[in-house]
């Protein structure tokens, strides 16, 4: 794990109702070099909605990626171009996406069920953007998830040009489970991941589903090209995010302590307020930086408890980062 592994990319996951701005910022405190991804974004929210709301992102997120959500050819063309204007450094397509309310859209996971619509999306998003354009995808769908079928996928969306195939490594029921179920209950299936990059070698392949730690990633890393987290990252970020650059990317920078991460946090923190954000929505991010930490449980319902009142400040941040600040020394 010490000497670092070239040209692999470890990304945190796109997660609706987490991966947003505040968070982004976050967890780049703690690592220069992984990606982010944005929640997924609807191509009818671009067009329709507050694109700048959406959009907008602090320079230091970089490298940083918009994920979008969509069907219609047209109109994903349009929101990658926007991605551009906006200075995103990718452009992905959420085929994965198990959620009912985007499968009466035609979003996600279900468009697995229709690889040459996928291809002629891709094709017209490439078109209008200089940006790599990339795709998250399942195994399969409900009783479409043969390896056949997923390389046959593949195989059509690679046709278009995409290099760059994010694989959760479960396919999706889309008749019977939750979108929680769908993180949980189909069973991961490595093999076939692996499988995939050893089809299309050429092909940057990224493996996401159930990973954990440094150490498992590492291991994935010698089959394919990349590993995509999710729920860890966000849930016990710094075991990862702080130590990935060095065990991953080589890179010998020192590494922030759990306090100086939540204290570097605070000029941002400082700048949202001033914008009348409301406190908990920034902060509920770093609930779990103290995670398994001694005070750790104080801090989380201290914020909790607290963050939520509408004249919650700056001081109630600072309070709850009391529980975990080390001891001062003392003389006898």
């Amino acid at each position: 794990m010490s000497n670092p592994l070239p040209n692999r990319r470890f990304c945190v996951a796109p997660m609706m109702d987490w991966t947003d701005p505040f968070c982004r910022y976050f967890h780049r405190l703690m690592s220069k070099h992984t990606w982010l991804y944005t929640e997924m974004v609807t191509t009818g929210a671009l067009i329709h909605g507050d694109r700048d709301r959406f959009l907008r992102f602090d320079p230091a997120e970089h490298p940083v990626a918009l994920q979008l959500g969509g069907s219609d050819p047209k109109e994903l063309a349009r929101c990658a171009r926007m991605a551009e204007d906006y200075g995103y450094d990718e452009v992905n397509l959420n085929v994965g996406c198990p959620s009912d309310r985007v499968q009466n859209n035609m979003i996600g996971a279900c468009l697995m069920a229709h690889p040459t619509r996928v291809a002629e999306c891709m094709d017209a998003m490439q078109q209008k953007t200089q940006l790599p354009v990339t795709i998250k995808h399942r195994l399969g769908i409900d009783d479409l998830d043969s390896q056949e079928r997923l390389l046959e996928f593949v195989d059509t969306i690679q046709a278009q040009g995409c290099r760059t195939f994010i694989i959760h490594a479960r396919k999706a029921i889309l008749k019977g489970l939750s979108p929680k179920e769908n993180r949980d209950i189909p069973p991961l299936q490595y093999e076939r991941v692996y499988a995939i990059k050893q089809a299309f070698p050429e092909l940057e392949v990224i493996i996401n589903g159930g990973i954990k730690t440094l150490e498992e990633s590492a291991e994935h890393l010698q089959q394919v090209d990349g590993v995509m987290i999710g729920r860890e990252a966000y849930q016990n970020p710094y075991p990862l995010l702080s130590e990935v650059d060095q065990r991953l990317y080589g890179d010998n920078s020192p590494i922030l302590s759990r306090i100086e991460v939540a204290e570097a946090f605070l000029p941002f923190l400082q700048q949202q307020l001033a914008k009348s954000i409301p406190l908990y929505a920034v902060t509920k991010h770093l609930l779990g930086l103290f995670h398994g930490q001694r005070g750790g449980k104080q801090f989380r319902r201290h914020l909790s408890e607290n963050g939520h009142a509408k004249e919650a400040g700056l001081q109630v941040f600072l309070d709850a980062l009391s529980y975990v600040r080390p001891s001062p020394i003392t003389q006898d």
